[in-house]
Protein backbone atom coordinates (compact mmCIF):
# COMPACT_ATOMS: atom_id res chain seq x y z
CA UNK A 1 0.00 0.00 0.00
CA UNK A 2 1.83 3.39 -0.84
CA UNK A 3 1.99 5.74 1.44
CA UNK A 4 1.35 9.75 0.73
CA UNK A 5 3.47 11.89 -0.92
CA UNK A 6 3.15 15.99 -0.88
CA UNK A 7 3.12 17.28 -4.06
CA UNK A 8 5.70 19.60 -3.74
CA UNK A 9 6.51 20.56 -7.66
CA UNK A 10 2.56 22.11 -7.93
CA UNK A 11 2.96 23.40 -4.26
CA UNK A 12 6.19 25.88 -5.68
CA UNK A 13 3.97 26.25 -8.92
CA UNK A 14 1.08 27.57 -7.14
CA UNK A 15 3.16 30.03 -4.69
CA UNK A 16 5.90 30.83 -7.27
CA UNK A 17 4.75 31.09 -10.62
CA UNK A 18 1.14 32.21 -9.94
CA UNK A 19 2.37 34.48 -7.48
CA UNK A 20 1.09 34.16 -4.13
CA UNK A 21 4.52 34.02 -2.46
CA UNK A 22 5.74 37.51 -4.34
CA UNK A 23 2.10 38.76 -3.23
CA UNK A 24 2.70 38.18 0.96
CA UNK A 25 6.20 39.23 0.65
CA UNK A 26 5.40 42.22 0.20
CA UNK A 27 3.29 42.55 3.54
CA UNK A 28 5.02 43.95 6.59
CA UNK A 29 6.88 41.12 8.67
CA UNK A 30 7.01 38.59 5.56
CA UNK A 31 9.94 39.99 3.88
CA UNK A 32 12.28 37.36 4.79
CA UNK A 33 10.19 34.55 3.19
CA UNK A 34 12.72 33.80 0.76
CA UNK A 35 12.57 31.04 -1.30
CA UNK A 36 14.90 28.72 -0.18
CA UNK A 37 13.11 29.30 3.46
CA UNK A 38 9.54 28.12 2.04
CA UNK A 39 11.35 25.31 -0.22
CA UNK A 40 12.66 24.26 3.25
CA UNK A 41 9.53 24.16 5.27
CA UNK A 42 7.44 22.49 2.66
CA UNK A 43 9.78 19.94 2.43
CA UNK A 44 10.67 19.10 5.76
CA UNK A 45 6.66 18.92 6.20
CA UNK A 46 6.63 16.88 3.33
CA UNK A 47 9.32 14.63 4.83
CA UNK A 48 7.20 14.36 8.20
CA UNK A 49 3.92 13.72 6.11
CA UNK A 50 5.06 10.78 4.40
CA UNK A 51 7.13 9.46 7.03
CA UNK A 52 5.30 9.67 10.15
CA UNK A 53 1.88 10.58 9.80
CA UNK A 54 1.08 8.22 6.32
CA UNK A 55 2.05 4.77 7.90
CA UNK A 56 -0.29 5.94 10.50
CA UNK A 57 -3.83 6.59 8.79
CA UNK A 58 -4.88 2.76 7.67
CA UNK A 59 -3.50 1.36 11.31
CA UNK A 60 -5.10 4.41 13.21
CA UNK A 61 -8.27 4.08 11.12
CA UNK A 62 -8.18 0.17 12.06
CA UNK A 63 -7.61 0.55 15.71
CA UNK A 64 -9.42 3.53 16.39
CA UNK A 65 -10.12 5.98 19.68
CA UNK A 66 -11.32 3.55 22.67
CA UNK A 67 -13.13 5.23 25.30
CA UNK A 68 -13.32 4.09 29.01
CA UNK A 69 -14.59 4.91 32.06
CA UNK A 70 -14.21 8.80 30.67
CA UNK A 71 -10.50 8.12 29.53
CA UNK A 72 -9.94 8.00 25.61
CA UNK A 73 -7.05 6.24 24.45
CA UNK A 74 -5.65 6.77 21.14
CA UNK A 75 -4.14 4.64 18.34
CA UNK A 76 -1.03 3.06 18.97
CA UNK A 77 1.88 5.55 17.46
CA UNK A 78 -0.35 8.71 18.10
CA UNK A 79 1.27 10.12 21.62
CA UNK A 80 4.52 9.63 19.95
CA UNK A 81 3.85 10.89 16.65
CA UNK A 82 2.31 14.29 18.00
CA UNK A 83 5.39 14.93 20.42
CA UNK A 84 7.30 14.45 17.63
CA UNK A 85 4.59 17.16 15.64
CA UNK A 86 5.12 19.52 18.36
CA UNK A 87 8.52 19.10 18.99
CA UNK A 88 9.25 19.87 15.36
CA UNK A 89 7.54 23.39 15.70
CA UNK A 90 4.89 22.19 13.81
CA UNK A 91 1.90 23.48 15.96
CA UNK A 92 3.10 26.82 15.94
CA UNK A 93 3.65 27.80 12.37
CA UNK A 94 1.32 30.45 12.03
CA UNK A 95 0.71 31.64 15.20
CA UNK A 96 1.42 34.80 16.98
CA UNK A 97 5.46 35.48 17.69
CA UNK A 98 4.25 37.10 21.18
CA UNK A 99 3.36 33.53 22.24
CA UNK A 100 5.78 31.41 20.54
CA UNK A 101 4.84 31.16 17.54
CA UNK A 102 6.51 31.41 14.21
CA UNK A 103 4.17 33.99 12.42
CA UNK A 104 4.71 32.62 8.96
CA UNK A 105 2.21 33.95 6.37
CA UNK A 106 -1.46 31.56 5.87
CA UNK A 107 -0.56 31.07 2.09
CA UNK A 108 2.15 28.99 3.44
CA UNK A 109 0.68 27.20 6.61
CA UNK A 110 -2.41 26.34 4.18
CA UNK A 111 -0.13 24.30 2.08
CA UNK A 112 1.37 22.46 5.07
CA UNK A 113 -2.01 21.69 6.60
CA UNK A 114 -2.71 19.97 3.22
CA UNK A 115 0.13 17.69 3.97
CA UNK A 116 -1.40 17.04 7.42
CA UNK A 117 -4.98 16.26 6.11
CA UNK A 118 -3.77 14.53 3.05
CA UNK A 119 -1.30 12.13 4.70
CA UNK A 120 -3.45 11.20 8.06
CA UNK A 121 -6.82 13.44 8.46
CA UNK A 122 -7.77 12.13 11.83
CA UNK A 123 -4.21 13.53 12.72
CA UNK A 124 -4.50 16.59 11.91
CA UNK A 125 -8.06 17.55 12.80
CA UNK A 126 -6.06 18.14 16.63
CA UNK A 127 -4.33 21.10 15.81
CA UNK A 128 -6.67 22.62 13.45
CA UNK A 129 -9.27 23.07 16.31
CA UNK A 130 -5.88 23.97 18.52
CA UNK A 131 -5.67 26.53 15.88
CA UNK A 132 -9.27 28.10 16.09
CA UNK A 133 -9.09 28.12 20.03
CA UNK A 134 -6.21 30.01 19.55
CA UNK A 135 -7.33 32.63 17.34
CA UNK A 136 -10.10 33.31 19.66
CA UNK A 137 -8.64 33.89 22.73
CA UNK A 138 -5.77 36.15 20.26
CA UNK A 139 -8.26 38.70 19.23
CA UNK A 140 -11.05 38.29 22.21
CA UNK A 141 -9.22 37.03 25.38
CA UNK A 142 -8.17 39.13 28.60
CA UNK A 143 -4.58 39.62 28.91
CA UNK A 144 -5.00 37.23 31.73
CA UNK A 145 -6.38 34.77 29.56
CA UNK A 146 -3.90 35.08 27.00
CA UNK A 147 -0.85 34.89 29.50
CA UNK A 148 -2.38 31.50 31.20
CA UNK A 149 -3.43 29.48 27.84
CA UNK A 150 -1.76 31.25 24.88
CA UNK A 151 2.37 29.77 25.00
CA UNK A 152 1.04 26.17 25.75
CA UNK A 153 -1.43 26.13 22.78
CA UNK A 154 0.80 27.43 20.53
CA UNK A 155 3.56 25.27 21.39
CA UNK A 156 1.25 22.05 21.58
CA UNK A 157 1.60 21.28 25.02
CA UNK A 158 -2.36 21.69 25.17
CA UNK A 159 -4.77 21.21 22.61
CA UNK A 160 -7.89 23.52 22.12
CA UNK A 161 -11.14 22.53 21.29
CA UNK A 162 -14.65 24.33 20.01
CA UNK A 163 -17.90 22.95 21.93
CA UNK A 164 -20.83 24.45 20.37
CA UNK A 165 -23.26 22.22 19.87
CA UNK A 166 -25.82 19.86 21.83
CA UNK A 167 -28.33 17.33 21.69
CA UNK A 168 -31.61 19.34 21.25
CA UNK A 169 -29.41 22.17 19.06
CA UNK A 170 -27.14 20.36 15.84
CA UNK A 171 -27.13 23.17 13.61
CA UNK A 172 -29.35 25.34 15.56
CA UNK A 173 -27.35 26.90 18.29
CA UNK A 174 -29.90 29.26 19.17
CA UNK A 175 -31.09 26.19 20.89
CA UNK A 176 -28.11 26.19 22.89
CA UNK A 177 -29.39 25.76 26.84
CA UNK A 178 -26.02 25.32 28.89
CA UNK A 179 -26.03 27.50 31.50
CA UNK A 180 -23.23 29.77 32.96
CA UNK A 181 -24.07 30.79 36.51
CA UNK A 182 -21.43 33.49 38.23
CA UNK A 183 -20.20 32.40 40.95
CA UNK A 184 -18.67 35.74 42.43
CA UNK A 185 -14.84 35.50 41.79
CA UNK A 186 -15.21 36.52 38.33
CA UNK A 187 -15.52 32.96 37.27
CA UNK A 188 -18.94 31.14 35.98
CA UNK A 189 -19.70 27.66 36.94
CA UNK A 190 -20.78 25.65 33.15
CA UNK A 191 -23.71 23.02 33.30
CA UNK A 192 -24.79 21.67 30.43
CA UNK A 193 -23.85 18.85 27.39
CA UNK A 194 -21.80 19.02 24.54
CA UNK A 195 -21.76 16.69 21.35
CA UNK A 196 -19.31 16.13 18.51
CA UNK A 197 -16.32 17.80 20.07
CA UNK A 198 -13.43 16.55 17.85
CA UNK A 199 -10.38 15.95 20.46
CA UNK A 200 -12.54 16.68 23.58
CA UNK A 201 -11.05 13.86 25.12
CA UNK A 202 -7.40 12.39 24.57
CA UNK A 203 -4.19 11.26 25.93
CA UNK A 204 -2.30 13.13 23.70
CA UNK A 205 -1.49 16.33 26.01
CA UNK A 206 -1.86 17.12 29.89
CA UNK A 207 -4.62 19.58 29.65
CA UNK A 208 -7.10 20.00 26.86
CA UNK A 209 -8.74 23.97 26.77
CA UNK A 210 -12.27 23.79 25.81
CA UNK A 211 -14.17 26.64 24.54
CA UNK A 212 -17.59 26.51 25.52
CA UNK A 213 -20.49 28.19 24.50
CA UNK A 214 -23.34 28.93 27.41
CA UNK A 215 -26.09 31.52 28.91
CA UNK A 216 -25.54 33.67 31.46
CA UNK A 217 -28.87 34.20 33.77
CA UNK A 218 -30.84 36.65 32.18
CA UNK A 219 -29.85 36.61 28.97
CA UNK A 220 -32.11 37.10 25.85
CA UNK A 221 -33.26 34.22 24.15
CA UNK A 222 -31.75 33.11 20.62
CA UNK A 223 -28.45 33.40 19.20
CA UNK A 224 -28.17 37.12 21.20
CA UNK A 225 -27.71 35.39 24.02
CA UNK A 226 -24.93 33.12 24.02
CA UNK A 227 -21.63 33.68 25.98
CA UNK A 228 -18.15 32.39 25.18
CA UNK A 229 -15.91 30.47 27.96
CA UNK A 230 -12.73 29.07 28.42
CA UNK A 231 -13.16 25.62 30.57
CA UNK A 232 -9.64 23.82 31.20
CA UNK A 233 -9.88 20.17 31.67
CA UNK A 234 -7.43 20.65 34.32
CA UNK A 235 -7.18 24.55 36.71
CA UNK A 236 -4.54 26.49 36.01
CA UNK A 237 -2.77 27.37 38.78
CA UNK A 238 -0.69 31.10 39.54
CA UNK A 239 2.39 29.70 38.77
CA UNK A 240 1.08 28.28 35.37
CA UNK A 241 1.38 24.38 36.55
CA UNK A 242 -1.79 22.51 36.30
CA UNK A 243 -4.29 22.48 39.72
CA UNK A 244 -7.35 19.96 40.09
CA UNK A 245 -9.24 18.17 37.92
CA UNK A 246 -12.29 20.62 36.23
CA UNK A 247 -16.26 19.35 36.63
CA UNK A 248 -15.52 18.25 32.62
CA UNK A 249 -16.48 14.81 31.85
CA UNK A 250 -16.20 12.56 28.92
CA UNK A 251 -19.40 10.58 28.75
CA UNK A 252 -18.69 8.53 25.70
CA UNK A 253 -16.88 9.15 21.82
CA UNK A 254 -18.86 8.49 18.61
CA UNK A 255 -18.50 5.50 16.52
CA UNK A 256 -18.42 6.92 13.13
CA UNK A 257 -18.06 6.41 9.03
CA UNK A 258 -14.80 7.36 9.13
CA UNK A 259 -11.77 8.95 11.04
CA UNK A 260 -11.77 6.84 13.61
CA UNK A 261 -8.85 7.59 15.07
CA UNK A 262 -9.97 11.24 15.98
CA UNK A 263 -12.43 11.03 19.02
CA UNK A 264 -15.50 12.62 18.77
CA UNK A 265 -16.81 13.28 22.46
CA UNK A 266 -19.91 13.90 24.00
CA UNK A 267 -18.87 16.19 26.87
CA UNK A 268 -20.51 16.67 30.21
CA UNK A 269 -20.16 19.66 32.11
CA UNK A 270 -21.13 20.29 36.17
CA UNK A 271 -22.15 16.57 36.76
CA UNK A 272 -21.20 18.20 40.68
CA UNK A 273 -20.89 21.81 41.33
CA UNK A 274 -20.12 22.99 37.83
CA UNK A 275 -17.19 23.35 35.51
CA UNK A 276 -15.16 26.68 36.26
CA UNK A 277 -14.94 28.85 33.06
CA UNK A 278 -13.85 32.49 32.50
CA UNK A 279 -15.59 34.57 29.90
CA UNK A 280 -14.20 35.60 26.57
CA UNK A 281 -14.55 39.15 26.20
CA UNK A 282 -17.86 40.39 27.01
CA UNK A 283 -21.16 38.19 28.16
CA UNK A 284 -23.96 37.82 24.90
CA UNK A 285 -21.54 37.76 22.24
CA UNK A 286 -20.09 34.35 22.36
CA UNK A 287 -21.43 33.45 19.13
CA UNK A 288 -19.94 36.75 17.13
CA UNK A 289 -16.63 35.15 19.01
CA UNK A 290 -16.88 31.80 18.30
CA UNK A 291 -17.52 32.59 14.44
CA UNK A 292 -13.84 33.73 14.53
CA UNK A 293 -12.86 30.12 15.28
CA UNK A 294 -15.66 28.54 13.03
CA UNK A 295 -14.54 31.03 10.28
CA UNK A 296 -10.77 29.69 10.55
CA UNK A 297 -11.85 26.40 10.72
CA UNK A 298 -14.44 26.19 8.13
CA UNK A 299 -11.20 27.43 5.95
CA UNK A 300 -9.49 24.84 7.41
CA UNK A 301 -11.68 22.31 6.14
CA UNK A 302 -11.61 22.86 2.50
CA UNK A 303 -7.82 22.80 2.96
CA UNK A 304 -8.84 18.99 4.39
CA UNK A 305 -10.82 18.57 1.25
CA UNK A 306 -7.60 19.80 -0.90
CA UNK A 307 -5.42 16.97 0.87
CA UNK A 308 -7.82 14.24 0.83
CA UNK A 309 -8.82 14.87 -2.81
CA UNK A 310 -4.63 14.73 -3.40
CA UNK A 311 -4.36 11.74 -1.57
CA UNK A 312 -7.22 9.74 -3.52
CA UNK A 313 -6.10 10.84 -6.33
CA UNK A 314 -2.20 9.09 -5.90
CA UNK A 315 -3.62 6.49 -4.63
CA UNK A 316 -5.86 5.96 -7.76
CA UNK A 317 -2.48 6.76 -10.39
CA UNK A 318 -0.82 4.39 -8.36
CA UNK A 319 -3.23 1.62 -9.22
CA UNK A 320 -4.03 2.49 -12.59
CA UNK A 321 -0.51 2.15 -13.32
CA UNK A 322 0.05 -1.05 -12.12
CA UNK A 323 -3.48 -2.76 -12.92
CA UNK A 324 -3.01 -5.00 -15.94
CA UNK A 325 -6.59 -5.29 -17.51
CA UNK A 326 -8.09 -5.59 -20.82
CA UNK A 327 -6.27 -4.34 -24.35
CA UNK A 328 -5.47 -0.68 -25.32
CA UNK A 329 -8.94 0.58 -27.38
CA UNK A 330 -8.09 1.43 -30.92
CA UNK A 331 -4.44 -0.17 -30.78
CA UNK A 332 -3.42 -2.61 -33.17
CA UNK A 333 -1.07 -4.43 -30.53
CA UNK A 334 -3.76 -6.65 -28.37
CA UNK A 335 -1.42 -7.15 -25.61
CA UNK A 336 -2.94 -6.32 -22.05
CA UNK A 337 -2.57 -2.93 -20.76
CA UNK A 338 -2.45 -0.73 -17.60
CA UNK A 339 -5.98 0.27 -16.72
CA UNK A 340 -4.26 4.17 -16.99
CA UNK A 341 -3.99 3.37 -21.07
CA UNK A 342 -8.17 3.19 -20.95
CA UNK A 343 -10.27 6.51 -21.94
CA UNK A 344 -12.43 6.36 -19.25
CA UNK A 345 -9.80 5.80 -16.61
CA UNK A 346 -7.88 8.68 -18.00
CA UNK A 347 -10.89 10.76 -17.79
CA UNK A 348 -11.45 10.15 -14.41
CA UNK A 349 -8.13 10.68 -13.19
CA UNK A 350 -7.64 13.74 -15.01
CA UNK A 351 -10.80 15.04 -13.79
CA UNK A 352 -9.53 14.17 -9.76
CA UNK A 353 -5.87 16.13 -11.18
CA UNK A 354 -7.48 19.09 -12.62
CA UNK A 355 -9.97 19.45 -9.84
CA UNK A 356 -7.33 18.99 -6.69
CA UNK A 357 -4.81 21.50 -8.45
CA UNK A 358 -7.62 23.92 -9.07
CA UNK A 359 -9.25 23.46 -5.51
CA UNK A 360 -5.09 23.79 -4.25
CA UNK A 361 -4.49 27.24 -6.20
CA UNK A 362 -7.68 28.73 -5.22
CA UNK A 363 -7.45 28.01 -1.51
CA UNK A 364 -3.80 30.26 -1.64
CA UNK A 365 -5.83 32.87 -3.32
CA UNK A 366 -7.93 33.06 -0.05
CA UNK A 367 -5.06 31.90 2.24
CA UNK A 368 -2.74 35.30 0.83
CA UNK A 369 -6.13 37.60 0.78
CA UNK A 370 -5.87 36.46 4.75
CA UNK A 371 -2.18 37.45 4.96
CA UNK A 372 -3.29 40.75 3.34
CA UNK A 373 -6.24 41.49 5.72
CA UNK A 374 -4.71 41.30 8.15
CA UNK A 375 -0.86 42.74 7.39
CA UNK A 376 -1.71 45.06 4.36
CA UNK A 377 -0.61 48.49 5.53
CA UNK A 378 -3.69 50.41 3.75
CA UNK A 379 -6.31 50.40 5.37
CA UNK A 380 -8.63 50.03 2.61
CA UNK A 381 -6.47 47.79 0.93
CA UNK A 382 -7.40 45.44 4.25
CA UNK A 383 -11.22 45.96 3.87
CA UNK A 384 -11.07 45.01 0.19
CA UNK A 385 -9.10 41.87 1.04
CA UNK A 386 -11.52 41.04 3.78
CA UNK A 387 -14.27 41.54 1.86
CA UNK A 388 -12.76 38.77 -0.40
CA UNK A 389 -11.85 36.22 2.47
CA UNK A 390 -15.37 36.49 3.63
CA UNK A 391 -16.73 35.92 0.36
CA UNK A 392 -14.60 32.93 -0.56
CA UNK A 393 -14.67 31.05 2.72
CA UNK A 394 -18.46 29.28 2.32
CA UNK A 395 -17.08 28.46 -1.40
CA UNK A 396 -13.43 26.85 0.01
CA UNK A 397 -14.91 24.72 2.25
CA UNK A 398 -18.34 24.09 0.19
CA UNK A 399 -17.30 23.38 -2.93
CA UNK A 400 -13.50 21.74 -1.78
CA UNK A 401 -15.27 19.41 1.03
CA UNK A 402 -18.00 18.52 -2.15
CA UNK A 403 -15.48 17.75 -4.98
CA UNK A 404 -13.24 16.10 -2.37
CA UNK A 405 -16.15 13.53 -1.67
CA UNK A 406 -16.36 12.72 -5.12
CA UNK A 407 -13.06 12.94 -5.95
CA UNK A 408 -12.35 9.71 -3.30
CA UNK A 409 -15.23 7.99 -5.07
CA UNK A 410 -13.71 8.21 -8.11
CA UNK A 411 -10.74 6.77 -6.63
CA UNK A 412 -12.65 3.77 -5.45
CA UNK A 413 -14.36 3.56 -8.98
CA UNK A 414 -10.58 3.47 -10.53
CA UNK A 415 -10.01 0.73 -8.57
CA UNK A 416 -13.29 -1.51 -9.24
CA UNK A 417 -14.17 -4.05 -7.11
CA UNK A 418 -10.97 -3.26 -5.09
CA UNK A 419 -12.02 -0.12 -4.16
CA UNK A 420 -14.42 -1.54 -2.39
CA UNK A 421 -12.03 -3.81 -0.42
CA UNK A 422 -10.72 -2.16 2.89
CA UNK A 423 -7.34 -3.59 2.05
CA UNK A 424 -6.89 -1.25 -0.83
CA UNK A 425 -7.07 1.76 1.35
CA UNK A 426 -9.48 3.69 -1.34
CA UNK A 427 -12.36 3.19 0.58
CA UNK A 428 -11.15 4.91 3.87
CA UNK A 429 -10.59 8.36 1.96
CA UNK A 430 -14.30 8.53 0.68
CA UNK A 431 -15.42 7.52 4.46
CA UNK A 432 -12.79 10.02 5.73
CA UNK A 433 -13.95 12.51 3.40
CA UNK A 434 -17.65 12.26 3.88
CA UNK A 435 -17.62 14.13 7.37
CA UNK A 436 -16.58 17.47 5.71
CA UNK A 437 -18.86 18.58 3.90
CA UNK A 438 -21.00 18.39 7.25
CA UNK A 439 -19.31 19.98 10.24
CA UNK A 440 -18.71 23.30 10.55
CA UNK A 441 -21.76 23.85 8.79
CA UNK A 442 -23.31 21.91 5.92
CA UNK A 443 -23.14 22.40 2.59
CA UNK A 444 -26.46 23.98 2.29
CA UNK A 445 -25.38 25.98 5.40
CA UNK A 446 -22.30 27.32 3.43
CA UNK A 447 -24.96 27.85 0.18
CA UNK A 448 -27.03 29.95 2.09
CA UNK A 449 -24.35 32.10 4.05
CA UNK A 450 -23.18 32.76 0.39
CA UNK A 451 -26.00 34.25 -1.12
CA UNK A 452 -27.58 35.68 1.65
CA UNK A 453 -24.29 37.17 4.29
CA UNK A 454 -22.04 37.40 1.09
CA UNK A 455 -23.65 38.41 -2.20
CA UNK A 456 -27.30 39.93 -1.65
CA UNK A 457 -26.17 42.04 1.40
CA UNK A 458 -23.49 44.04 -0.63
CA UNK A 459 -25.62 43.91 -3.43
CA UNK A 460 -22.98 41.62 -5.21
CA UNK A 461 -20.29 44.49 -4.96
CA UNK A 462 -17.27 41.59 -4.05
CA UNK A 463 -18.30 38.77 -6.51
CA UNK A 464 -18.61 41.57 -9.10
CA UNK A 465 -15.09 42.64 -8.64
CA UNK A 466 -14.11 38.82 -8.86
CA UNK A 467 -15.50 38.50 -11.49
CA UNK A 468 -14.06 41.86 -13.48
CA UNK A 469 -10.37 39.94 -12.60
CA UNK A 470 -11.28 37.24 -14.03
CA UNK A 471 -13.02 38.63 -16.92
CA UNK A 472 -8.89 40.28 -16.82
CA UNK A 473 -7.35 36.61 -17.76
CA UNK A 474 -9.85 35.71 -20.83
CA UNK A 475 -8.60 38.56 -22.45
CA UNK A 476 -5.07 37.67 -21.95
CA UNK A 477 -6.07 33.58 -23.09
CA UNK A 478 -7.65 35.25 -26.16
CA UNK A 479 -4.46 37.59 -27.10
CA UNK A 480 -2.16 34.43 -27.34
CA UNK A 481 -2.37 31.93 -30.71
CA UNK A 482 -2.30 28.73 -28.50
CA UNK A 483 -5.49 26.28 -29.60
CA UNK A 484 -5.53 25.32 -26.22
CA UNK A 485 -5.78 28.63 -24.38
CA UNK A 486 -8.03 29.75 -27.37
CA UNK A 487 -10.49 27.12 -26.20
CA UNK A 488 -10.22 27.80 -22.48
CA UNK A 489 -10.83 31.34 -22.70
CA UNK A 490 -13.89 30.24 -24.81
CA UNK A 491 -15.43 28.10 -21.88
CA UNK A 492 -14.23 30.33 -19.04
CA UNK A 493 -15.84 33.38 -20.94
CA UNK A 494 -19.31 31.42 -21.13
CA UNK A 495 -18.77 30.41 -17.55
CA UNK A 496 -18.26 33.90 -16.27
CA UNK A 497 -21.39 34.79 -18.18
CA UNK A 498 -23.29 32.34 -16.38
CA UNK A 499 -22.44 33.47 -13.44
CA UNK A 500 -22.86 36.94 -13.53
CA UNK A 501 -26.28 36.23 -15.04
CA UNK A 502 -26.94 34.04 -11.41
CA UNK A 503 -25.22 36.72 -9.54
CA UNK A 504 -27.80 39.20 -10.76
CA UNK A 505 -30.42 37.08 -9.67
CA UNK A 506 -29.53 36.49 -6.70
CA UNK A 507 -29.22 40.27 -6.47
CA UNK A 508 -32.35 41.21 -7.63
CA UNK A 509 -35.01 38.99 -6.08
CA UNK A 510 -33.90 37.39 -2.61
CA UNK A 511 -35.28 39.85 -0.94
CA UNK A 512 -38.72 39.54 -2.49
CA UNK A 513 -38.35 35.63 -3.12
CA UNK A 514 -35.98 34.58 -0.46
CA UNK A 515 -37.20 30.66 -1.01
CA UNK A 516 -36.80 30.92 -4.91
CA UNK A 517 -33.42 32.27 -4.67
CA UNK A 518 -32.14 29.68 -1.74
CA UNK A 519 -33.65 26.36 -3.66
CA UNK A 520 -30.72 27.16 -5.90
CA UNK A 521 -28.15 28.19 -3.58
CA UNK A 522 -26.13 25.11 -3.64
CA UNK A 523 -25.83 24.67 -7.40
CA UNK A 524 -24.78 28.38 -7.12
CA UNK A 525 -22.17 26.86 -4.81
CA UNK A 526 -21.03 24.62 -7.25
CA UNK A 527 -21.13 27.21 -10.21
CA UNK A 528 -19.22 29.55 -8.51
CA UNK A 529 -16.22 26.99 -7.18
CA UNK A 530 -16.33 25.59 -10.97
CA UNK A 531 -15.76 29.28 -12.14
CA UNK A 532 -13.31 30.25 -9.75
CA UNK A 533 -11.23 27.05 -10.14
CA UNK A 534 -11.77 27.33 -14.20
CA UNK A 535 -9.68 31.04 -13.31
CA UNK A 536 -7.04 29.48 -11.46
CA UNK A 537 -6.78 27.20 -14.19
CA UNK A 538 -6.73 29.41 -16.98
CA UNK A 539 -3.63 31.20 -14.87
CA UNK A 540 -1.91 28.39 -14.65
CA UNK A 541 -2.40 27.65 -18.51
CA UNK A 542 -0.87 31.18 -19.34
CA UNK A 543 1.82 30.20 -17.21
CA UNK A 544 2.89 27.14 -18.86
CA UNK A 545 2.37 28.56 -22.26
CA UNK A 546 5.03 31.04 -21.81
CA UNK A 547 7.34 28.38 -20.12
CA UNK A 548 6.69 26.23 -23.36
CA UNK A 549 7.07 29.15 -25.47
CA UNK A 550 10.22 29.48 -23.58
CA UNK A 551 12.05 26.21 -23.94
CA UNK A 552 11.79 25.38 -20.45
CA UNK A 553 13.85 22.23 -19.32
CA UNK A 554 10.68 21.03 -17.60
CA UNK A 555 8.34 20.36 -20.78
CA UNK A 556 6.52 17.31 -19.38
CA UNK A 557 5.07 19.33 -16.15
CA UNK A 558 4.40 22.81 -18.37
CA UNK A 559 2.42 20.31 -20.81
CA UNK A 560 1.02 18.62 -18.20
CA UNK A 561 -0.41 21.41 -16.86
CA UNK A 562 -1.74 23.00 -20.17
CA UNK A 563 -3.55 20.19 -20.56
CA UNK A 564 -4.87 19.24 -16.91
CA UNK A 565 -6.16 23.16 -17.71
CA UNK A 566 -8.00 22.37 -20.59
CA UNK A 567 -9.60 19.32 -19.40
CA UNK A 568 -10.99 21.43 -16.52
CA UNK A 569 -12.31 23.55 -19.35
CA UNK A 570 -14.00 20.85 -21.44
CA UNK A 571 -15.60 18.84 -18.25
CA UNK A 572 -15.92 21.41 -15.78
CA UNK A 573 -16.33 24.90 -16.88
CA UNK A 574 -18.67 23.36 -19.72
CA UNK A 575 -21.09 23.15 -16.63
CA UNK A 576 -21.62 26.53 -15.60
CA UNK A 577 -24.50 27.34 -17.92
CA UNK A 578 -27.00 24.10 -16.79
CA UNK A 579 -25.67 25.25 -13.31
CA UNK A 580 -26.97 28.49 -14.02
CA UNK A 581 -30.64 27.39 -15.74
CA UNK A 582 -31.21 25.75 -11.87
CA UNK A 583 -30.18 28.51 -10.11
CA UNK A 584 -32.52 30.73 -12.57
CA UNK A 585 -35.30 28.72 -12.78
CA UNK A 586 -35.25 25.24 -10.72
CA UNK A 587 -37.65 26.23 -7.92
CA UNK A 588 -40.57 25.81 -9.05
CA UNK A 589 -41.57 21.93 -7.97
CA UNK A 590 -38.89 22.54 -5.19
CA UNK A 591 -41.44 25.05 -3.43
CA UNK A 592 -44.69 23.92 -5.11
CA UNK A 593 -44.69 19.82 -4.01
CA UNK A 594 -47.06 19.37 -0.96
CA UNK A 595 -44.73 17.56 1.81
CA UNK A 596 -47.24 14.18 1.70
CA UNK A 597 -45.73 13.93 -2.39
CA UNK A 598 -42.50 13.37 -1.46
Amino acid sequence: MSEYNAPLRDMQFVLNELGYLDQVRELPGCGQLDNDLVEAILGEAGKFAHGVLSPLNVSGDRQGARWSEGEVATAKGWREAYQRFIGGGWNALSCDPEFGGQGLPRVISALVDEMWNGANLSFGLCPMLTRGAIEAIELCGSSELKHTYLAKMISGEWTGTMNLTEPQAVSDLAAVRSRAEPAGDGTYRIHGQKIFITYGEHDLTDNIVHLVLARVPGAPEGVKGISLFVVPKFLVQADGSLGARNDVRCASIEHKLGIHASPTAVLAFGDQQGATGWLVGEENRGLEYMFIMMNAARFSVGIEGVGLGERAYQRALAYARERIQGTEVGARERSKVAIIRHPDVRRMLLSMKSRTEAMRALACEVAAAMDGAERHPDPARREELQALVELMIPVIKGCCTENAVDIASLGIQIHGGMGFIEETGAAQHLRDARITTLYEGTTGIQASDLIGRKIARDNGQAIGQLSRRMQQVVEQLVHTDDPQLLVIAHYLSRALMALDASVEFIVSQFATRPAAVSAGAVPFLELFGIVAGGWQMARSALVAHRQLQAGSAEQDFYRGKLLTARFYADHQLAQAQGLSQVVLQGSAAVLEIDDLQF
